[in-house]
């Protein structure tokens, strides 16, 4: 695998060598003498190199990575069936488009991706990629942290960075200006001091102010002072000093030397001034002020005035970071901007300036007791700047080489912030600030300060002062210093004199006239060291004080000779004009040996003169000294050294180190018998007990080596040493003898544990260095006690530094940077450190006593083994470092099979304590595991890989299998820190076949966790495996698609593992699914065709359970909930963000992210600020996108592989494919999906259609009809297109495989069935009526488009189809079997059914009101989904149910019929029963509704759940059965004998005579019911009928239409008046009222008034089948009813009475007669109550006709009743009724109408006149009929009547006599015929 640099960035370079910081000093120069003889003192050696060489640090220790940039994420489009979020964006952004140009992009960004809106067309990944989608690792982890994540795993290796300090701020003065007219150069010098302490803190600053012409001086040369503070306090100050030369135009001021005023100096006296201000230009001291820098604490005076904002004041809070922060501003730096500038500065302007009289010490000025000092009017201005230190400088050490504004916090805008003026309070309070401050020239530097060599903030002129607490703080020397401060404080003498000091530093006595060395710094910048150093002078004073400060370098050794000489001058101005000089008066001397490191004041007499060996000769007699020899001189000193100890145990181990080095000559001969006398005295004298086996040797062990340790014999030596110290010369020089020096040196190293916490520190680096050498090349026994005397002091750095990090900063520091392994010049370090740990370890595990050292050992192993591991890398990297050809990487390097044996001991030692200590459960154990892994991880990168393994395997060996919770939850630790190698991904296996150990190792361990029953751990081992994954996906080295490929690889048999082990999956908890199948996913991702299809090719049942992974994926990354407005970003201000929950968070991301899933995870993404819970919405529905799209890229693979049969898999059914389908189409998906789905979706069914399509999969098919069918009812047109593209697809399938689409179309009505209750096809109109639904709406376009032959090529080409998508040529046949027009039918029954449902919903509340239309919904429902045998009979049921409730009984056995026949045709269609086709056409004649449509179908509709499976005899019989009971009911018993012979031959085939029997008697009681109805004298009438004719737009689709309907036979004209109003009022509003037409005239809808609706009811009749409708007689019902006929009725017929003249009624010469003949469509009885009418035509009769009907009605009447046949006399007696009603109504005399009125109509007068002769012999003929007709009747009443009747037969005769008398006026011929 390629791999560019796997070594980090140096090209093959492992070591990057960092030059020093720039600190103060490191640039001296030691001593010429002692620098060239360094190797005479090989600790100094020592000491210089450590100082002096560059760090030496190991780019690969912490591991480097670099990663790919952050993928950008797209919003993700959910929609849902109301939402079209895509087109809202697309205006969005054309809108923003617009704004764009105005606005700027602010929108924070957390994780490093800005929001992105999705784009369009949105699929992400270019045509180059072969995905479908992004990657959904990315949107797993978006902020994917490796240094995080790193930072998790248990005992982590933190780098550290060797840091300065606290803040570096810089001084500058910028002028000095005066009210008073000083025009003059001014001196000074500034520090830094700690006011409450009064301590200096610092070096002093020299600078110097020049005068100019103007009043304000300027700056002469620009050097600025760089001081380095500790954390803000407000007791830190500035100490700034002023002092000005005393010389004036004409000289010296006379105030110096003398107090005489001008007037009062003689001339020779002036004279001799000026001599003197020649030779010595004097200074006085003038000024001081104290500056504090972070007080911010408000002083209130009498005044009342606040203290001044300082330029670094701390945050209210006290807050004692690095970074001070400041008040609001008063005026922003000068481009207004904030900025994270580190380098702005603040100018300051101080006003309160003090005199100063005379000469004083620093420490006199704060002391309260001396007088107040007057103010000076004058200010200072300083530029103050705040540099970055801790960071900035060491950006070339920190890990990722580049320094974000992270680190870089509110803090460190020093000078963005302006400073308020404050007036000074006008108190002479030295203490009170009268500073003001303001911005200077804010200088923005970038965040990335790299160190100051590189600053170009930093001159060569710039004065870096020295910070004193270098020399106190617990912390490492890193420089070298070595100097020293003098500060004389006071000269105390009897006369006054004019006094000044001068200081050298001498090498010897010897010779008082030898010139001193060059070692004092001189005051100006840039020159060389010079030989003395003068004080300043104090003049006429008794008690002369000085504040100077006097610094000299020190040499490397010093001996006692070495000294500091002080000459005290006076400058009398006595002396001779010719050649002026200062008088000495005295001399002091101070050794440096004895006086040095001492840190309190020195007093020293002051000696007249010098003689020659002054050293030796003081304090003896013959010296003069000044005032009796009393200490007059006082002084202090500050000793700052790193090449110097203080410590005396550290200065011994020194000497004692360059002892051994130098290796002295031991002692021979008589001092050997000294040796051991003295040894015996020593025995003796000093009380030790003899133990007499003991040898010499073993006795002077005892004392000084096993002793070393005990307080006792500690003591003892040393008393022997002060007592008797020749005696222990000797004794010294025996055991010189004896050990070779050793023993001694074992003394000084052991000492070495004694030594306090500080001084150990500061000496950390050189005497670890000096250990290791001795550790790695002195012999055994030394080897012995370094290592010990180490273990020693890495313990106590460890426990007593404030540090409380498992790895202490300090040691890091020394093991990462500075330790060197000696630079080469030595063997490596870490055969010696292994042997000598090694041997202890061994003794450890043989059992011998080791004491208490060996668990500091095991704390401390980290160290040794990082030491051990540089030490290596170095040997390799010097090896290797001049034949190794440019750029390329070191080879590993091959262990000495010694050395390796002895790590391996080691290893397998130390294995064994984790594992003893693990199950003691201490806490040492799991760090001491981490430090074995690093130990690991690290050698992975210098030797041979597979050496590296040995020790895996050894470990692995040690904690094999399921172990004990916590030692396995070590072992995953080391398997994180292993496997987070840079090179894991190359590691070779343990053989050269292998592939990779480490990752194979990885799978089984991670899959054995999994099994195992710790949560805890089962989390963390998923969790590995991703962060693994992400490594490898966002690594910028792994990147080309062949790497992608190997990794997927190396990872693949973990996914077989997991199918072959399903129970370990099903057992972990939801998070942890997740994890694993992310990484399942990332690995299919990059495989490579032929490695996934050994996924699938083993077993059916595997494959099978390899699906079942895709299935969980889908289920468990669909995202929690969409919010209501869709994804469309609220930009939500920044200034929303609260202060708790900063925007740019990125933490707060990763922990929302790590919720992941959970009960907590919706509480956690409430408490998070808007913009992150948006970010959290963003990652979550891209990762959902992005599952859904890998699954679906694999299944499209599986589907290719299946189609050419190398799989193992169901092909019968392909299961996998079917059910991975169904989980894609029922989940919600982004539109991102939708977009990829449908071409897979074409591609399967090209593949696999016939399959697909069979019934087998008939449960697939249905749920992908229901869902594309859901689809189709989107709002957004993106995924609608693409669902009526489905829809076509599955046509186009059916055309292929069944050349026809009956069954499918059987499929959809099913699924829009179900649909129907999913989908809202209603909403409410704001009048609160219902009105059709945008779903619904939008689903009936679907349904058109399907069949839209135009639209379809555009449809096929947006959606990424082949324009032969939807050609179906089968295989044998040439032509294309796709037919539009079939095509065009199957939408037209779809759109029917959505129809039916959409009328039977909007019908909603008014079903209980308005039951006609409620039946006809059923009825509607019924015939829509007549094509599905269950759908079609649930509706009919639901309609019979709905008919009992309305006690229709004949309408319900209609239905029941209905159902009947659909069963009877589809066991007629199968051949199944005992029916044939003529028994469907005998039940057709009861229900012309059975259709023979249905029979083709039935078969057609085995559908799960559906189909003819359930259609049985059995069921048919009961349905029959129904009917029967109903049609009983509502009396109509000619159906119920028909009904009855159908189910007779069902009983006779299964022989069931008693069921037989029941039928046959059945049959008796019907024909005996059918007999009585005909025989009743009252006619039978099953029904009424009416006419309703409907008028007004209230009535909707009934509007200008008319209806027949049928009710019982009581209901009349009132009563259905009354319902029908009741039900259609409730439908009127307020602009709308109902009105019933009174009569039955034509109605003409136009003319009808607007806002009234009108119901128009008529009563009608049946029209029989042979009836002769063109006859004018009335029609009475019961004439016709004389032979048994089923009552099936479609035509009805009414008659209208009008007139001519336009009148309503008129006499019956103008009353014409309108007969209107009605066609329903259907006939009665129906399924329903009410139907249309078809065709209305109408017939008129003239008056005359009608008056002839009338007759001739009443003729036959009598004429029937007279004839009719009757059985017996019982009939008689209703006879004799029926015959005197009519009898009655036709000859009665009051009767003054009928007969009568007609005659009077037409034969008299004028109308007679009208009539034509044929109309009027029909008239006439009709009356004579009639006459006749009556007088018969008369006579057979006359022989029916008994007595009772007598009384009515008279009045019958006599009326009939009457009416023959009153007829014979109009018919004369009459009388004849009667």
């Amino acid at each position: 695998m390629e791999n560019s640099n796997s070594n980090g960035s140096s090209g093959g370079q492992r070591f990057r060598k960092i030059p020093r910081h720039s600190q103060p000093h490191s640039h001296l120069k030691l001593d010429p003498l002692v620098d060239e003889n360094l190797e005479q003192w090989p600790h100094l050696n020592e000491l210089v190199q450590c100082y002096r060489t560059d760090w030496v640090k190991d780019e690969n220790k912490y591991g480097q990575y670099e990663s790919i940039p952050p993928v950008s994420f797209q919003n993700q489009i959910f929609e849902g069936p109301d939402t079209d979020i895509e087109t809202e964006m697309h205006l969005a952004n054309s809108r923003r488009n617009k704004a764009e140009e105005t606005t700027d992009d602010d929108i924070p960004s957390t994780s490093g991706r800005q929001f992105v809106e999705a784009t369009f067309p949105d699929s992400s990944n270019s045509g180059v990629s072969k995905h479908f989608g992004e990657s959904p690792l990315p949107a797993y982890e978006p902020a994917f942290d490796w240094d995080n994540e790193r930072l998790m795993i248990f005992g982590q290796r933190i780098p550290e960075t060797p840091s300065p300090h606290g803040l570096k701020i810089s001084v500058k003065v910028l002028s000095l200006s005066f009210q008073a007219g000083l025009a003059e150069p001014f001196y000074g010098t500034i520090c830094i001091y700690n006011k409450e302490r009064r301590e200096k803190l610092s070096e002093d600053f020299y600078f110097s102010v020049v005068p100019t012409d103007t009043q304000e001086a300027k700056i002469s040369h620009d050097p600025r002072g760089i001081f380095y503070l500790d954390a803000p306090s407000a007791s830190i100050c500035l100490l700034i000093q002023l002092e000005k030369p005393a010389t004036e135009e004409g000289g010296v001021t006379a105030s110096v030397y003398s107090r005489k005023e001008p007037v009062h100096l003689s001339e020779r006296e002036k004279q001799k001034l000026q001599v003197w201000s020649r030779i010595m230009p004097y200074k006085e001291s003038f000024a001081w002020t104290i500056v504090p820098l972070f007080d911010n604490s408000i002083g209130v005076t009498s005044g009342g005035a606040a203290s001044p904002s300082s330029p670094l004041a701390p945050s209210v809070s006290g807050s004692s970071s690095h970074d001070g922060v400041f008040e609001p501003v008063a005026k922003i730096t000068l481009d207004g901007k904030l900025g994270y500038s580190t380098g702005s500065s603040v100018v300051v302007e101080i006003s309160n300036l003090n005199k100063v009289k005379e000469s004083y010490t620093e420490d006199s000025l704060q002391d309260p007791k001396r007088k107040v000092h007057k103010p000076v009017k004058g200010v200072l201005r300083l530029e103050i700047e705040k540099h970055q230190t801790a960071h900035a400088e060491l950006e070339n050490l920190s890990e990722t080489g580049s320094i974000t504004n992270d680190f870089i916090d509110l803090g460190d805008r020093v000078a963005e912030s302006a400073f308020t003026k404050s007036p000074s309070n006008g108190s002479n309070d030295p203490q009170s600030s009268g500073s003001k401050w303001n911005v200077f020239d804010g200088k923005e530097t970038s965040g990335n300060i790299s160190n100051a060599r590189e600053n170009p903030d930093f001159t060569a002129d710039d004065f870096q002062a020295f910070d004193f607490r270098t020399t106190t703080r617990n912390e490492p020397f890193l420089q070298l210093f070595h100097c020293l401060y003098v500060y004389p404080l006071t000269v105390s003498l009897s006369r006054k004199r004019n006094l000044f000091i001068r200081v050298e530093l001498r090498k010897d006595d010897a010779d008082v006239r030898r010139q001193p060395l060059e070692a004092m710094h001189p005051r100006e910048t840039g020159t060389s060291l010079q030989k003395w150093a003068h004080t300043q002078l104090a003049a006429g004073t008794r008690v002369a004080c000085f504040h100077d400060e006097i610094k000299l370098s020190l040499p490397a050794i010093w001996t006692p000779s070495h000294h500091l000489l002080f000459t005290f001058f006076h400058v009398d101005l006595q002396t001779k004009l010719e050649a002026p000089k200062p008088v000495v008066i005295g001399y002091a001397v101070l050794p440096l040996s004895t006086h040095a490191q001492l840190r309190s004041e020195i007093s020293l007499p002051i000696m007249r003169e010098l003689v020659p060996h002054y050293l030796q000769e003081m304090g003896k007699e013959r010296l003069d000294y000044l005032e009796d020899g009393k200490n007059v001189f006082k002084l202090r000193m500050r000793l700052c050294s790193s090449l110097y100890p203080i410590n005396e145990r550290i200065r011994d181990f020194f000497i004692e180190y360059d002892r051994h080095t130098l290796r002295t000559s031991p002692p021979w001969g008589s001092e050997l018998l000294e040796v051991i006398w003295v040894h015996c005295e020593v025995t003796w004298s000093y009380g030790i007990k003899r133990e007499s086996p003991h040898s010499l040797k073993d006795l002077l062990s005892l004392i000084l080596l096993k002793g070393s340790g005990k307080e006792k014999n500690r003591k003892l030596l040393c008393t022997i040493r002060f007592r008797e110290p020749k005696l222990f010369s000797i004794y010294l020089c025996g055991m010189k003898w004896c050990f070779g020096f050793s023993v001694m040196f074992c003394v000084a190293i052991n000492s070495l544990k004694n030594v306090d916490s500080t001084a150990l520190l500061q000496f950390l680096h050189p005497i670890l260095n000096m250990l290791l050498h001795l550790i790695g090349s002195g012999g055994e026994t030394l080897q012995v006690a370094a290592f010990r005397a180490m273990v020693n002091i890495l313990t106590r750095v460890q426990q007593e530094s404030v540090d409380d990090t498992e790895r202490n900063r300090f040691l890091v520091n020394y093991v990462d940077y500075a330790f060197d392994d000696f630079g080469g010049r030595q063997p490596p370090v870490y055969p010696g450190l292994s042997t000598v740990w090694g041997s202890l370890a061994r003794s450890k595990a043989k059992g011998y006593r080791v004491g208490p050292v060996y668990d500091d050992v095991l704390a401390m192993a980290w160290f040794f083994l990082e030491l051990i591991v540089k030490s290596m890398a170095l040997e390799q990297a010097r090896l290797f470092y001049h034949s190794l050809p440019l750029g390329e990487d070191v080879p590993p390097m091959q262990l000495k099979e010694g050395v390796f044996r002895c790590i391996m001991q080691l290893y397998d030692c130390l294995l064994t304590e984790v594992h003893e200590r693990c199950k003691k459960g201490l806490s040492l154990a799991k760090r001491l595991n981490s430090s074995l892994a690093f130990f690991c991880y690290d050698l992975l990168s210098i030797i041979e890989p597979r050496q590296v393994f040995e020790l895996v395997s050894l470990y692995l060996d040690k904690f094999s299998g399921v172990c004990q919770s916590v030692l396995h939850d070590c072992k995953l630790t080391f398997l994180q820190i292993i496997c987070d190698h840079d090179l894991f991904v190359e590691m070779p296996g343990r053989d050269p076949s292998d592939r990779n150990y480490l990752a194979s190792v990885l799978i089984q361990e991670l899959f054995l966790t999994w099994d195992h029953d710790e949560l805890s751990q089962r989390s963390k081992a998923a969790r590995i495996l991703v962060v693994l994954l992400c490594k490898h996906e966002f690594d910028a080295r792994y990147q080309k698609p062949e790497d992608k490929l190997y990794i997927a690889q190396l990872y693949f048999p973990l996914v077989g593992q997991i199918l072959d082990e399903m129970p370990v999956f099903y057992n972990l908890n939801a998070v942890e699914k997740r994890e694993v199948l992310i990484v399942i996913l990332q690995i299919m991702r990059n495989l490579d065709d032929t490695s996934l299809v050994k996924a699938w090719q083993q077993s059916i049942a595997r494959t099978r359970l390899f699906f079942k992974l895709m299935e969980e994926c889908l289920v468990l990354f669909e995202p929690q909930g969409t919010p209501d407005n869709g994804y469309l970003w609220q930009r939500v201000n920044s200034q929303l963000s609260s202060p708790s929950q900063p925007y740019s968070l990125r933490e707060a991301l990763a922990q929302a992210q790590s919720s992941r899933i959970g009960a907590s995870a919706q509480a956690l993404r409430e408490s998070l600020h808007p913009i992150l819970r948006q970010k959290l919405e963003l990652w979550e529905e891209n990762l959902s996108a992005a599952v859904s799209l890998q699954v679906l890229e694999i299944s499209e693979k599986f589907s290719m592989m299946a189609a050419s049969h190398s799989i193992a898999t169901d092909y019968g059914k392909l299961d996998c494919l079917t059910a991975t389908f169904t989980s894609f189409f029922s989940r919600n998906q982004p539109l991102s999906f939708w977009k990829a789905l449908f071409p897979v979706f074409n591609n399967v069914f090209d593949l696999h259609g016939a399959t697909l399509m069979a019934r087998e999969n008939d449960r697939f098919l249905k749920q992908v009809a229901f869902h594309l069918l859901r689809l189709a009812v989107f709002r957004n047109e993106s995924v609608k297109k693409r669902a009526v593209i489905g829809l076509q697809i599955l046509v186009r399938s059916a055309f292929y495989y069944f050349m026809q689409t009956a069954r499918l179309r059987v499929m959809l009505t099913i699924t829009l069935s179900e649909l129907m209750s999913d989908v809202q096809v209603t909403q409410m109109r704001s009048d609160g009526m219902l009105e059709e639904s945008g779903e619904a709406r939008r689903l009936r376009k679907s349904l058109e488009e399907m069949a839209d032959e135009l639209k379809t090529p555009d449809l096929l080409q947006e959606c990424g189809l082949p324009e032969s998508a939807l050609v179906a040529v089968p295989e044998k046949l040439a032509e294309n079997r796709w037919s539009w027009s079939e095509v065009k039918y199957l939408s037209d029954c779809l759109i029917l059914a959505l129809d039916a449902s959409l009328e039977h919903a909007l019908l909603g509340s008014v079903m209980t009101m308005d039951r006609y239309a409620a039946a006809e919904s059923f009825y509607k429902l019924a015939m829509a989904f007549a094509p599905v045998p269950d759908l079609h009979i649930m509706w009919l049921l639901h309609l019979c149910d709905a008919h009992q409730e309305m006690q229709s009984w004949a309408e319900a056995a209609q239905c029941a019929v209905a159902v009947a026949g659909v069963v009877m045709q589809a066991l007629v269609a199968r051949n199944d029963g005992v029916w044939s086709k003529d028994h469907v056409i005998s039940l057709r004649k009861i229900c012309p509704m059975v259709s023979s449509e249905i029979t083709s179908e039935a078969s057609a509709a085995e559908v799960e759940g559906y189909g003819s499976s359930k259609l049985t005899v059995d069921s048919a019989v009961k349905y029959l059965q129904l009917a029967n009971k109903l049609f009983s009911q509502a009396e109509l018993f000619h159906f119920c004998a028909n009904i009855l012979e159908l189910v007779i031959p069902v009983y006779k085939s299964r022989r069931a005579y008693g069921q037989l029997a029941k039928c046959h008697t059945l049959l008796t009681n019907i024909y005996e019911s059918i007999l009585e109805q005909e025989s009743s004298p009252i006619p039978f009438t099953d029904a009424t009928y009416y006419r309703v004719g409907f008028y007004g737009e209230r009535f909707g689709k009934l509007d200008r239409k008319e209806y027949v309907y049928r009710e019982p036979r009581d209901v009349r004209l009132g009563d259905i008046m009354e319902k029908l109003s009741h039900i259609y009022e409730s439908r009127m509003d307020d602009n709308h009222t109902l009105h019933i037409i009174p009569d039955s005239r034509q109605v003409k809808a136009d003319e009808l008034q607007p806002g009234v609706c009108y119901l128009q009811i008529t009563a009608v009749d049946p029209v029989m089948e042979d009836e002769d409708l063109g006859s004018r007689r009335e029609r009475i019902f019961s004439l016709s009813t004389g032979t048994v006929r089923a009552r099936v009725f479609d035509r009805f017929l009414f008659d209208t009475p009008f007139t001519k003249n336009g009148k309503t009624q008129g006499g019956l010469e103008d009353q014409w007669k309108r007969r209107t003949v009605l066609q329903t469509e259907g006939s009665f009885p129906a399924l329903v109550n009410r139907l249309l009418v078809m065709k209305s035509e109408s017939l008129e009769f003239s008056p005359v006709e009608n008056a002839i009907g009338m007759i001739e009605t009443r003729t036959a009447a009598l004429r029937n009743e007279l004839e009719e046949p009757r059985s017996s006399e019982g009939d008689q007696l209703p006879r004799l009724q029926s015959l005197q009603r009519i009898l009655q109504g036709s000859v009665a005399v009051q009767v003054n109408s009928g007969v009568l009125s007609v005659c009077t109509a037409f034969l008299s007068g004028e109308p007679a006149t009208r009539l034509r002769s044929q109309e009027l012999q029909q008239l006439i003929a009709a009356l004579l009929e009639f006459m006749a007709v009556c007088k018969r009747a008369i006579r057979v009443h006359f022989r029916l009547i008994g007595e009772e009747d007598q009384d009515f037969h008279t009045q019958l005769v006599n009326g009939f006599q009457s009416l023959t008398a009153e007829l014979s006026h109009y018919i004369p011929a009459i009388l004849a015929e009667l």
